[in-house]
């Protein structure tokens, strides 16, 4: 194959320097919508079956304000992933797009995108490109020699820097997920299918948590995208958490406030939490984790309900059988809190009666619970994370979220969110869910203007999730590793399961760990490596393999996912 310069730097998108491999510019005929066009397509790594590339188009003369690129490839390339353009390919023919954040390309002005692809046989650079139809023709410079060039041999065999030991097994994974929208619309189909699909630009959520009406009337409202989430995702969970019951069974008589549950209605509140469960059956959504309350010891002015530890323990003791066909949560307190978790877990019938433990992050890590929850892990009760909503970064509504390199976006990102799902997993915790999926601070943009997010597009935040979501699935189990002390800085969390090794990584440092060497407990087919930082979404990465060893280079403020197929 064809030697092309090699970088250690993880791939970039819009705004980055890119490292040419070829160059094409020519003038526009007269009348054409630009007075000239410049692309500059290049290979910024390369390994055996794959590469990933950057494109940048600068128009030399009048402003375009929607751009369409085309190009042929002549051997066997075919595009996997991309960012910052929306990108499709019919046979050999490739046709990329701005999307609404990637913008026009201004006067004398570059904008650019990347994206990853595989190749066999060879990878030659394409040599003609069109913009808005009008062909950009001209000379190809040569590929200048590597500064680095890729050795022909595989490496040999060293120390290892991160070793897996996966004799020494911790917890089953169940997910990784976001709510739905509580009241209001739903998500679209589009919207779904980008939160829970395995695709290129879709984020791979194994869990959505909806909410549980007291109004019957209003259950049908999600109905058509938790079944998309069903049949388009990978093992989807559904976890339905209510917030009240009906304002007339509550001791205050109304939905907000709180207020307690009156007795006399226990066996009517069970009978409720069943028919939902059965109504949503009955639409082809099953309903996998019912919460008997979302934070029963949080009293405000919207829908909420109050209750006691021991008022929890007798009403799944007593009632918990009615609720059929799914598997009951107790009881998703503000701070993880055991008071409201612990009376259940000590009694054997309301024990019996629940599948989950769930809480919520805010304030667990500042009162010392994020660790182990050793009852629950005693009884066999997976633990669920079940919501944390953080977006500090702001300041109270400062436009920085459409912006994918943000640096306060991508600190609070990194060393706040991605930060407590690592520590939730080192505390044998079972699922990590983040607040609503869709929302300007979240995984996809829901559009409000003054944010500056698009409606379904991906975000920062979103691509970083993903290391955990889209490739730990449901039924992996945590293992066991240790670290040399080249990589001290690193955060790393393995798991194993459908024949693969994956291992998580967080550099929080401000320094590059490279040529990592990662040791899997036996030799391995394939390795693959992906890292999302303030420049990069999701990013294929070269390694190299040998045996059971690849060697990476983990950026510097970055997450990273290393999957070796075994």
């Amino acid at each position: 194959m064809r030697k092309r310069r090699v970088t250690n730097a993880a791939l970039v998108s819009a705004g980055a320097v890119l490292l040419a491999s070829a160059a094409v510019a020519v003038a526009m005929p007269a009348g054409a919508a630009a007075a000239g066009c410049s692309v500059t397509y290049s290979v910024s790594s390369q390994w055996q079956g794959g590469f990933g590339a950057n494109v940048a188009i600068t128009n030399l003369g009048d402003a375009v304000t929607s751009w369409t690129l085309t190009w042929n490839y002549n051997a066997g390339q075919t595009v996997t992933q991309a960012w910052n353009t929306t990108l499709t390919q019919s046979g050999t023919a490739v046709t990329a797009k701005n999307v609404s954040y990637n913008g026009a390309i201004p006067t004398n002005g570059t904008v650019s995108f990347g994206f990853n692809g595989s190749w066999t046989g060879s990878n030659p650079d394409p040599t003609t490109f069109a913009l808005n139809g009008v062909g950009c023709t001209g000379g190809t410079e040569p590929t200048p020699p590597p500064t680095d060039p890729p050795p022909t041999d595989p490496p040999p065999t060293g120390p290892a820097d991160i070793t897996v030991n996966s004799a020494t097994k911790y917890q089953t994974v169940d997910g990784f997920g976001a709510a739905h929208s509580i009241w209001g619309s739903a998500w679209s189909t589009a919207d779904t299918q980008t939160l829970v699909g395995m695709g290129a630009n879709q984020l791979g959520l194994s869990i959505v948590r909806t909410g549980l009406s007291p109004e019957s009337s209003e259950w049908a409202t999600h109905v058509n995208s938790l079944k998309t989430a069903k049949s388009y995702g990978s093992n989807v969970k559904i976890l339905a958490s209510p917030w009240t019951a009906p304002a007339a069974w509550k001791t205050n008589n109304s939905r907000v406030n709180g207020g307690k549950l009156r007795t006399d209605y226990y066996d009517d509140y069970a009978n409720h939490l069943n028919s939902y469960v059965q109504y949503m059956r009955g639409q082809g959504v099953p309903i996998d984790v019912t919460s008997v309350q979302n934070e029963p010891d949080w009293h405000p002015d919207y829908d909420s309900m109050d209750w006691s530890g021991t008022e929890l323990r007798t009403f799944v003791r007593d009632q918990g059988t009615k609720v059929q066909n799914t598997k009951l949560m107790v009881a998703e307190a503000v701070n993880m809190n055991y008071n409201f978790t612990d009376p259940t877990l000590n009694d054997a019938t309301a024990r019996n009666n629940i599948g989950y433990v769930g809480g919520h992050l805010y304030g667990t890590e500042e009162s010392g619970r994020l660790r182990p929850y050793s009852l629950a892990q005693q009884h066999n009760k997976p633990v669920w994370m079940t919501e944390w909503n953080l977006h500090a970064a702001d300041g109270g509504g400062s436009n920085i979220w459409g912006n994918p390199a943000n640096a306060a976006v991508w600190n609070e990102t990194l060393d706040d969110i991605m930060r407590t799902v690592h520590k939730s997993m080192e505390a044998n915790w079972n699922a990590y869910i983040w607040w609503y999926g869709k929302r300007y601070y979240s995984f996809i943009g829901d559009g409000e203007s003054a944010f500056g997010t698009v409606a379904g597009a991906p975000l920062k935040r979103g691509y970083a999730f993903s290391q955990y979501a889209k490739y730990v699935r449901p039924g992996y189990q945590r293992v066991a590793l240790s670290k040399s002390s080249k990589a001290s800085p690193l955060e790393v969390t393995a798991y194993q399961g459908d024949g693969k090794i994956t291992l998580v990584i967080l550099n929080r440092s401000n320094s590059a760990v490279n040529s990592a060497v990662i040791q899997a407990p036996q030799n391995v087919s394939r390795a693959e490596h992906y890292l999302t930082s303030q420049n990069a979404n999701a990013a294929s990465q070269p390694t190299s393999v040998n045996g059971g060893q690849a060697t990476i280079n983990v950026g510097a403020r970055s997450i990273s996912t290393l999957v070796f197929t075994l």
